[in-house]
């Protein structure tokens, strides 16, 4: 299957990125600072800035707007991706197993691709990421959820912390 991606120098994206048989890899704050760390990392080799995420246990959403010269997002993933296997790979080898990935020498942290959206307006924009907690059935709010930029959001006055409670701001992620 050929997989088609849309790239736009300067633009805005919304990412999905599940880890392998959706394991809950980060369910835990060690490995939630291990993913910050490998996103700083990523972001100090090639800029672009984060303007929303919401980490969940087994996968991660998040809004970047890249550089107004470039639109390569996959080789950021890859820097982060590549930074968090090589941390926690020998703490899942044993609980993660993949026979077509061993024969590879690929460790099964992440599914292998990514999905992204790139984002078309300031409504499309606002439908993204913070609802998802609460979508999954986590939380029964957004402001409840603690790995997440809508702290940041509320403090900036751009949400009220009761946003979300009583519409559906769902937007189709996953």
């Amino acid at each position: 299957m050929q997989y088609r991606r849309l790239h736009q120098k300067g633009g805005t994206y919304f990412f999905t990125l599940v880890t392998h048989n959706r394991q809950p890899i980060f369910d835990n704050q060690t490995n939630i600072n291990l993913l910050k760390n490998a996103i700083r990392y990523a972001k100090s080799r090639h800029l672009f800035s984060i303007d929303a995420i919401v980490i969940l246990p087994d996968h991660i959403h998040c809004l970047w707007t890249l550089p107004d010269d470039n639109d390569n997002n996959a080789v950021r993933w890859m820097l982060i991706k590549s930074h968090v296997t090589r941390n926690l790979a020998p703490i899942y080898k044993q609980s993660i197993r993949s026979t077509s990935r061993k024969q590879k020498r690929e460790q099964p942290i992440w599914q292998r691709r990514f999905w992204e959206h790139l984002i078309q307006s300031e409504d499309d924009y606002r439908k993204h990421i913070h609802y998802n907690p609460v979508k999954h059935g986590l939380v029964k709010s957004a402001e409840a959820w603690p790995y997440s930029s809508f702290h940041y959001y509320v403090k900036r006055g751009l949400y009220n912390i009761d946003w979300g409670e009583s519409e559906d701001n769902s937007g189709g992620s996953e």
